[in-house]
């Protein structure tokens, strides 16, 4: 372990300490080990004991930096392993990071370009234009064409801190698993393993690059999302360019209104893209907070959305895919039976799972959704009163329905904030029966034709001789196995004689024992004798000598 490893690791065991998180561990389980260091690290109390256990931990997380704060917004999200009161409070937590030195990100941009900015770029602006935990933004324009564009350069040496925190938290986790013991339902080795692969991704901005270029293709033309050009040849490891835009913060409710937007509009739009993404091209941004997102000034009548940061995106399996619109359409039709055979079929519960149980669960969670307007139904509550239930039933949740229900949670909360009336069912249900027609539908049996059809095609030509091979090479074994028939049945002709031969033998030579023993005839025992031992010696030459065919 480095230096800066050790100091790391004391640094976030005093936060902790500070925090009071080890009194989290009750006396009578803690290990000795940390008996120990609440002994021996005396100086360091809690200085926070009137706060509850949730909001310390937020506190403590907060301190510790943005590698921690990003954790605490994934678990956030985690209802089926997390109470309420810790959830809500992990969902508190803001990422706001003071921006680096802009003569320091210079360099980074030239080391990364392996060119000075200048030969590129005009009126590059060393003063951010915002700045996150893991990279921050400059504008500058294309020496080129003179296009505004944006500089994404990660952070000097945040490789080192992360893979160092990650490596810390891997342990911690370790030592968390063994103390709660091999039943719990926390899983933090797993929730720091589905956190490293997240944030490791977005250590990676070609691979952010490569994922804005596809979302754009998916939304070529579209009124509802525009993503900005990405400026590929100039892309690295740890620089993005691309087109700069201007919009209003979707959060800015008051400068939506001063340019007479359409809000209804914008809010069902919304809904639109999450489910078009989801199900049409599965392929979702799975980072959509207001911080991501914009709205177009040229058509405040016909708003559009534009969309940031893809550095972590999700998509599902077409089984999972099936199954979440299932659920969705069981939903509406408060159809709870069909909800826990979906929830089974998937894998999502066990096989062992008391199905009516589970079903009034579902039952109690959801009835209650329909005594209000339909526009008052929440489905990111839903779906967290769902994951509540998960930890009774002990539901595996996936990691990609995680970051599903973070999407989803993120588009219902701006859809209410932008349209308080939203109807998201009225939005999504025609597009989830429409998707679910093309999958299992008339419609989806002639897609599936259809795009056979060109293969078909190129094997018609060649069919008869195809047919006339097959028949040729039936015809072949055919007879093969008839030769193997007739070889198996002589065998087992001469094997029949054989048997019955001996089994003749060993009578007469059982009775010729018994007439000698009884000593009634010796003449005839001899001849039984004899005669058995002369026909088990025809039978035993008449065995095939060959046993296999």
């Amino acid at each position: 372990m480095t230096k800066s490893s050790i100091s790391r690791g004391y640094q976030v065991l005093k936060t902790a300490l500070q925090y009071g998180l080890d009194d989290l561990i009750p006396s009578n389980v803690a290990p000795w080990y940390l008996k120990l260091l609440r002994h021996s690290l005396f100086w360091i109390r809690n200085q926070h004991k009137d706060k509850p256990a949730g909001e310390r931990l937020k506190l403590a997380l907060q301190q510790l930096g943005p590698i921690y704060i990003k954790l605490g917004q994934m678990l956030s999200t985690r209802r089926d392993l997390l109470n309420d009161e810790w959830a809500m409070q992990l969902a508190m937590l803001q990422d706001k990071v003071p921006s680096f030195d802009g003569k320091l990100a210079r360099q980074e941009i030239e080391t990364a370009l392996q060119a000075p900015i200048e030969s590129l770029f005009d009126n590059f602006d060393e003063q951010p234009l915002a700045s996150a935990s893991i990279a921050q933004v400059h504008s500058a324009n294309l020496k080129s064409t003179g296009a505004d564009v944006v500089l994404k350069v990660l952070r000097p040496n945040i490789e080192a801190q992360i893979h160092a925190d990650l490596q810390l938290m891997k342990k911690l986790a370790n030592i968390v698993d063994s103390l709660l013991g091999s039943d719990n339902r926390l899983r933090a080795p797993e929730v720091i393993a589905d956190y490293r692969h997240t944030i490791l991704g977005e250590l990676d901005l070609n691979k952010e690059a490569a994922n804005a270029i596809k979302l754009k293709q998916n939304f070529a033309d579209s009124e509802a999302l525009y993503i900005p050009a990405v400026y590929q040849d100039l892309c690295s490891q740890r620089l993005m360019v691309m087109e700069r835009i201007y919009g209003i913060p979707v959060s800015d409710i008051d400068a939506l209104n001063a340019q007479g937007t359409d809000l209804k509009l914008l809010a069902e739009r919304g809904v639109q893209v999450f489910f078009t993404q989801v199900f049409r091209d599965n392929f979702f941004h799975a980072d959509m907070h207001p911080g991501n997102i914009f709205v177009s000034t040229e058509q405040p009548d016909n708003p559009q959305y534009i969309g940031l940061d893809c550095g972590i995106m999700g998509s599902l399996t077409k089984e999972d895919q099936r199954y979440l619109a299932e659920n969705f359409l069981a939903f509406f039709n408060r159809d709870y039976q069909r909800i826990a055979q979906l929830y089974i079929e998937s894998g999502w519960v066990t096989d062992s799972t008391d199905k009516y149980a589970f079903e009034q669960a579902i039952k109690q969670v959801c009835e209650p959704m329909f005594n209000k307007p339909l526009s008052e139904i929440s489905f990111g509550l839903l779906l967290l009163e769902l994951f509540k239930t998960a930890r009774e039933f002990e539901i595996v949740v996936q990691p990609q329905l995680v970051l599903l229900e973070k999407t989803l949670l993120y588009i219902e909360g701006l859809g209410r904030q932008l349209y308080p009336q939203l109807d998201l069912w009225q939005t999504a249900k025609p597009f989830l029966e429409q998707w679910m027609d093309e999958q299992i539908g008339v419609k989806h049996m002639f897609n599936q034709i259809k795009q056979q059809l060109p293969s078909w095609a190129d094997k018609i030509p060649e069919l008869p001789e195809l047919v006339y091979d097959n028949l040729k090479l039936g015809k072949s074994l055919l007879t093969q196995q008839q030769k193997l028939l007739d070889k198996y049945l002589i065998h087992q002709r001469k094997l029949h004689k054989s048997n019955f031969l001996l089994i003749t033998s060993a009578i007469l030579l059982i009775c010729g024992t018994i007439l000698f023993n009884q000593q009634v005839t010796l003449s005839g025992a001899c001849a039984c004798i004899i005669l058995g031992a002369a026909v088990w010696l025809m039978g035993w030459r008449s065995r095939p000598k060959n046993r296999t065919l």
